[in-house]
């Protein structure tokens, strides 16, 4: 059946997630465009065509045990020298990114790798161009600031295009923000991970 490469990310919702596509295209990132706005939870990863079902039954169970927790995205931070991005940071909801991404990558599952450096939750607008266009995302977004609630993730193609494609969506468990269905539950630990607040539902 051959292979495909995938990822899995949550998308950064609209406006925001347009709004900064657009700005990464100003920049000069010519990627962009092919690339929804997103936080990465596995980075391209090329798998055989038929894992495909394991996969997806595996990212239900995961999305299931989990509940919703607040996003906020707030000023731009950067890799360089080490790796030449530029991204917006996550200021809060890092903590429920990093909880999701270990249960995704979990290594008794079917998307275990290991990663090229450590992980770290963010949202690029910048990546490969000239100093000087890295240079002007960085003050440019300096400012930026943006809020959600995350509900889920996806799953998605790379295709021969190098167009990234939604495959499937993963809702979280239903449920008030940071309430789990059975107290003591894997949700319940992500939650207090994500530093998630009782909210009304």
């Amino acid at each position: 059946m051959g292979t495909v490469t995938l990822g899995v990310s949550i998308a950064v919702p609209e406006p925001y997630g347009s709004q900064l596509q657009e700005l990464r295209a100003g920049f000069g990132d010519v990627a962009a465009h092919g690339i929804p706005t997103h936080v990465t939870l596995v980075p391209p990863t090329e798998v055989e065509a038929d894992r495909l079902p394991a996969i997806r039954a595996h990212l239900t169970a995961v999305a299931a045990a989990f509940r919703a927790f607040p996003m906020r995205l707030e000023g731009t931070g950067t890799f360089r020298p080490v790796s030449p991005v530029v991204f917006v940071q996550i200021v809060e909801g890092a903590a429920g990114c990093t909880r999701l991404q270990g249960e995704v990558r979990d290594p008794s599952g079917p998307l275990s790798r290991e990663l090229a450096f450590p992980y770290h939750p963010h949202v690029t607008v910048a990546h490969g161009i000239s100093e000087e266009a890295m240079d002007l995302a960085f003050t440019t977004l300096a400012e930026y600031a943006a809020e959600w609630v995350c509900a889920g993730f996806a799953l998605y193609e790379q295709g021969s295009d190098g167009v990234w494609r939604k495959l499937r969506e993963y809702p979280f468990g239903s449920g008030p923000i940071g309430v789990p269905a059975q107290p003591g539950s894997p949700a319940d630990q992500t939650a207090e991970a994500a530093g998630a607040t009782v909210r009304p539902s």
